[in-house]
């Protein structure tokens, strides 16, 4: 029996340890391909990171495909399902409501529009690609292509299929939807009206203070200069049914896997560029760091695409931050400019009420029908399912989605005064949603341009090609000149703010047009010397068209620019170093704010020593704080207290920097009624709520993490944990394990500009983080620096699994090579990529 055991261990161990080492890549020596023109050189450093040197284009590409592949295959093919709504091909019938969702969408469609009206040498460059990484997948299988796989055999049988340039175009309408504006803000807004009053609604979503929190363009630069500011619009006058059929969507959006959410209230990214009159350099710096939901392994992978002579045929000699499954370069730099990214606050989506009557919609007084088509499922371990897709002018039917949405719909009440109205009527309503994403686009033809761009007017030109997602993007070049401009395509309203949904019946509030692309923000060079955007509003008045009504409030910005006029006005230079200190900093303008109020307070003798704390805080919320732990589970307490019991459960008091701006406002006032708490049997003020929040608060760290204060630890509470989005999450726990990494405490928090955010409706855990940063030097572009989230590898226990998390956490970069001699010097490993024919 004990020789048996024995045989049996050896054998697991054996087992596990080739099927987890099964699809790590071959990284050294010689490899031939066919379909490969030339001899193509892949270095890699001690972190993995690929430098890809080609003769041609075909070349470059398709060895960017076959290297992708070899590190990240399961996560892009994951990606590739989520976009053409075949997660059940994979996964089973648990995730039949999200592929109806994802289908109803029409993500993929949508994407088949988009590669139509694309370059032909965007097409080849695809081409490439796609040749690339299915070179990868011929003869793989199972293990050999990550464990996942065969992890994923015990369940279902399931073998990838040949990638297509399609699954390449098509990831950019996840990165739409991910990075999408406010549509939750307009169903949130109409919900909250069925509960609250005008007033009341408008006080939980206040406008901007431009005074306080300085937009990205500065007023001199606002195109059309003189025109009247818009006035925000009433809510449109919405019946009941129709709100229920909001709550369900709601409930609908929320229920999505990872890949398809938008992230907290709040979430976005900071970049910022500084002229080199001001930098150590004597030439621009320019800093990124886009905030995404954390995922394992990151969304980004950093590589080096180099062509070894550059040229009309071969134009790229570029690196930075790649997408597994897109061929190019998203950020980053080539050997003239460089450029970063963040979420832009335009409003480029619409959800409009339908007034719907079997398959017919009302509009301007006329009954249409629907347009309809039938999808088809494919479901692992079980028989196919068909999907009904219905649209209206607007867009799709999101509202159909789910079976019991569509009941919710059919059934909900339509107003007498409206079944009496000429024309009016009809059995229920729809909700549909109008997307610029939806649109044919050519922002794949964007990003190969960017890559090729030699300077700012090349640059604006590759801009004017980027229609969604709406971004912010910033520009610095070898010349000194730093740069701004917003792309994309941003709607023109007949009627309306875009801030709640609206009725699609009336045709009061089409979109008449798009804002013309010269007249979308944009600077160059302006005279402070600095541009910082971190999601927060683009232009001011007189700026004439409406952009959004709800950008990020600019907590982030503001700390950016307040460091940055600081260091000029006191004629210290900015550097690199200083770059990177920036995208750490922890400071909570919140806490500024409240601790005051707080510190003022007469609590019980207990809570006094836990409000000790606060005294003498400099605000700052690294991992090792005790007064960060203490006042974030207050300021959790205060949103529970003070607002989630007025809203409608649907309605999300996530603590993000609208929380904060809300907050900020009502404190001066302490009789306001949102001080009561509805849940109480008294009357309460804010004192009396900040004390209960404060005793409260100290109770629940006192049992969590002991009742000594001073031995509390905000990174004890704030932890991230690297988890693989697919198995990893829903798996036994021997599988988590195997792909999951340990939970790190980190510092930041939400509208902070080291921007590790959490909804505080359920904890501290962060959903949301830097998921890359990166510092540009374009004087010596090899002193640049960069950090992943996770590593370059995505198969679990290899070294380069997880291998930049921890300098992530303490917020370190490493030294990011690019000229050939310091890629040389940086190289670990060598594999040469030849044709099978030579």
């Amino acid at each position: 029996m004990a020789f048996a055991l024995v045989v049996c261990g050896g054998a697991a161990t054996w087992y596990a340890y080739r099927t987890v080492h099964a699809a790590f890549p071959q990284v050294s020596g010689t490899l031939r391909l066919d379909g490969l023109n030339s001899r193509v050189e892949v270095n890699r450093d001690e972190r993995g990171i690929p430098q890809v040197y080609a003769g041609t284009s075909h070349d470059l590409f398709y060895a960017q495909g076959y290297v992708q592949a070899q590190d990240r295959f399961w996560q892009m093919d994951v990606y590739r399902h989520t976009t053409a709504g075949s997660l059940s091909e994979m996964f089973g019938p648990g995730q039949i409501r999200t592929d109806t969702f994802l289908r109803t969408l029409g993500w993929r469609r949508a994407a088949q529009r988009n590669y139509d009206t694309l370059s032909p040498a965007t097409k080849r460059y695809l081409a490439a690609y796609t040749a690339g990484v299915n070179a990868y997948l011929s003869g793989r299988s199972g293990a050999a292509l990550g464990v996942e796989y065969e992890l994923l055999s015990f369940q279902v049988s399931y073998r990838p299929r040949r990638w297509t340039p399609l699954d390449s175009v098509a990831w950019l309408m996840a990165l739409a939807w991910d990075l999408r504006n406010n549509v939750q803000q307009e169903m949130d807004r109409s919900l909250a009206a069925g509960k609250l009053t005008p007033r009341q609604v408008e006080e939980l979503y206040p406008p901007d203070r431009l005074d306080a929190h300085p937009p990205i363009v500065s007023r001199e630069a606002a195109a059309g200069a003189g025109a009247a500011e818009r006035k925000p619009a009433s809510a449109p006058a919405l019946p009941a049914g129709a709100r229920t059929q909001l709550a369900h969507v709601t409930r609908l959006i929320r229920s999505m896997p990872a890949a398809t959410l938008p992230v907290n209230d709040g979430a976005g990214s900071n970049s910022w560029v500084v002229s080199g009159r001001y930098t150590t350099t004597g030439k621009p710096l320019l800093a990124n760091d886009p905030h995404l939901g954390p995922e394992l392994p990151s969304i980004w992978y950093q590589m080096g695409l180099h062509c070894t002579r550059t040229g009309p045929n071969c134009p790229f000699d570029v690196t930075g931050f790649t997408i597994p499954g897109m061929p190019g370069v998203l950020i980053g730099h080539n050997d003239r400019v460089a450029w970063g990214f963040t979420n832009g606050s335009e409003d480029v989506a619409d959800l409009y009420l339908e007034k719907v009557r079997g398959n017919s919609y009302l509009y301007e007084g006329r009954w249409y029908p629907l347009e309809e088509r039938k999808e088809a499922l494919t479901v692992a371990g079980r028989k196919p399912v068909t999907v009904t897709v219905r649209a209206t002018r607007h867009g799709p039917l999101v509202s159909d989605a789910d079976d019991d949405l569509r009941k919710v719909g059919a059934s909900a009440p339509v107003p007498a005064a409206e079944r009496a109205a000429p024309h009016g009527g009809g059995s229920g309503y729809a909700v549909a949603l109008r997307w610029t994403a939806l649109n044919p686009n050519r922002t794949m033809d964007s990003l190969f341009e960017l890559d090729a761009a030699r300077n700012w007017t090349e640059f604006r030109s590759a801009a004017a090609d980027f229609a969604a997602p709406s971004q912010n993007m910033v520009y610095a070049d070898v010349d000194g000149n730093i740069g701004y401009q917003a792309p994309g395509q941003v709607p023109i309203r007949k009627k309306g703010d875009g801030a709640w949904p609206v009725p699609g019946w009336t045709g009061a509030y089409e979109w008449t047009g798009y804002i013309p692309f010269g007249e979308l923000p944009h600077a160059y060079n302006p005279p402070a010397g600095y541009i910082a955007t971190a999601n927060n509003t683009i232009i001011g008045p007189p700026y004439p068209y409406l952009l959004s009504k709800d950008p990020d409030y600019g907590y982030r910005s503001t700390e950016i620019l307040r460091q940055l006029g600081q260091a000029t006005k006191n004629g210290k230079k900015i550097s690199p170093a200083d770059m990177s200190r920036i995208q750490n900093d922890q400071y909570s303008p919140l806490a500024a704010s409240l601790v005051p109020y707080l510190t003022k307070l007469k609590v019980d003798d207990r809570t006094a020593k836990a409000q000790d704390l606060l005294r003498g805080w400099d605000f700052t919320q690294p991992a090792s704080s005790a007064p960060a732990a203490y006042f974030n589970q207050v300021w959790a307490l205060v949103l529970r207290h003070a607002f989630a019991g007025k809203l409608p459960k649907n309605v999300r008091v996530d603590g993000g920097s609208r929380w904060f701006a809300v907050v900020q406002k009502l404190l001066p006032d302490a009789d306001s009624a949102w001080w009561d708490d509805p849940d109480t049997p008294r009357r309460e003020n804010r004192d009396q709520l900040l004390t209960r929040a404060m005793e409260e608060a100290d109770a629940q760290l006192g049992r969590a993490y002991g009742t000594n204060p001073k031995a509390w630890r905000w990174g004890a509470l704030h932890t991230l944990t690297p988890t693989n989005q697919t198995l990893g999450t829903a798996g036994p726990g021997i599988v988590k394990w195997l792909l999951n990494g340990d939970p790190l405490p980190v510092g930041g928090g939400t509208a902070i500009v080291d921007a590790t955010g959490y909804n505080a409706e359920k904890g501290f855990a962060v959903t949301m983080v830097p998921s890359m940063r990166m510092v540009v030097d374009v004087s010596a572009f090899d002193r640049s620096t960069w950090i992943n989230l996770t590593g370059a590898s995505g198969h679990a226990f290899h070294p380069n699994y997880l291998d930049q998390a921890p300098l992530w956490q303490q917020g370190r970069t490493l030294p990011w090579p690019y000229s050939r001699t310091a890629v040389r010097a940086a190289a670990k490993h060598t594999l040469v990529l030849l044709p099978r024919t030579t």
